[in-house]
């Protein structure tokens, strides 16, 4: 029995080439696109860095200013003793005069150290920070109002506002350079509810790793006059972005912080509350 075997020939039709060709171009754009969105990320990373950076140049201005204090002072405070040689070897006969005399050096050397450490730890405590006038590409004027530090969560980073009078108080510009002061009447480590907002990146820069932070964790503060108060976490919560209760400045009294960032892709608002810890 004879078998045929058909054999279908394909016709490659205009139709089949415009689709291949539609293919083609699709898929070059596909590539592009992604080539395109991918070099536009490490763009806008770089960029965020590089911004991310001025607020650690002012950081260690700062640092660089206030250690300089502190030797400055240190040395005016500092006590030269000079020995005499009348008095270095004392004479038999006066050696009552003597010892009366050394005991009264003693008392004044002692007193002179006594308020020689009472004044290095005030200056400690009370080194101002020289603060300067900054300036944004666009022209915005900003100055560090304080210094914030977290350990827990390797996080220290000047807080900065706008001067001009002619801008919001946090202008997006400065809010891509550091954390920004928010809201607070009476300024940093005083009586109140101070409110600090920053970006949340995550690459952790920023309050990118606010989120690590638990109930009982330390946070450092230090206003202009270089005094440095130490606030606990003892609440955190999710609000949307209309939420504004977080600003509160009834404290019954006290000294309380508020950090904000975003969450959920900027849908909401992570809040943490610190209170002084006394």
């Amino acid at each position: 029995m004879n078998q045929i075997l058909v054999t279908e020939k394909l016709y490659v039709t205009p139709q089949i080439k415009r689709k291949k060709l539609i293919y083609k171009i699709e898929f070059f754009l596909s590539v592009f696109l992604v080539c395109l969105l991918f070099s536009y990320y490490i763009y806008a990373e770089y960029d965020r860095n590089k911004t991310e950076q001025v607020s650690q140049q002012i950081l260690e201005q700062l640092n660089y200013e206030e250690d300089t204090t502190v030797r400055k002072t240190a040395e005016e405070n500092a006590i030269i003793v000079i020995l005499d040689e009348e008095y270095a070897e004392p004479k038999e006969s006066n050696t009552q005069e003597n010892n009366s005399e050394e005991n009264n050096n003693n008392a004044n050397s002692a007193s002179e150290n006594k308020n020689t450490n009472t004044n290095k730890n005030t200056n400690k405590n009370n080194n101002k920070i020289d603060t300067k006038v900054y300036k944004t590409k666009s022209g915005v004027e900003y100055t560090t109002v304080a210094i914030l530090k977290i350990p827990t969560i390797n996080l220290e980073y000047p807080i900065i506002s706008s001067t001009s009078a002619d801008t919001e108080e946090f202008p997006e510009e400065l809010l891509n350079i550091s954390l920004c002061y928010f809201w607070g009447k009476n300024g940093p480590n005083e009586v109140g509810n101070y409110c600090i907002v920053g970006h949340y990146y995550r690459s952790g820069k920023l309050f990118g790793n606010l989120h690590k932070l638990k109930n009982g964790d330390i946070a450092e503060l230090t206003d202009l006059t270089g005094r440095t108060i130490q606030y606990e976490v003892y609440n955190r919560k999710v609000v949307k972005p209309t939420d504004t209760s977080c600003t509160s400045q009834l404290t019954n009294g006290r000294k309380e912080l508020t950090l904000i960032t975003c969450t959920n892709n900027g849908k909401e608002r992570l809040v943490v509350k610190l209170r002084e810890v006394n």
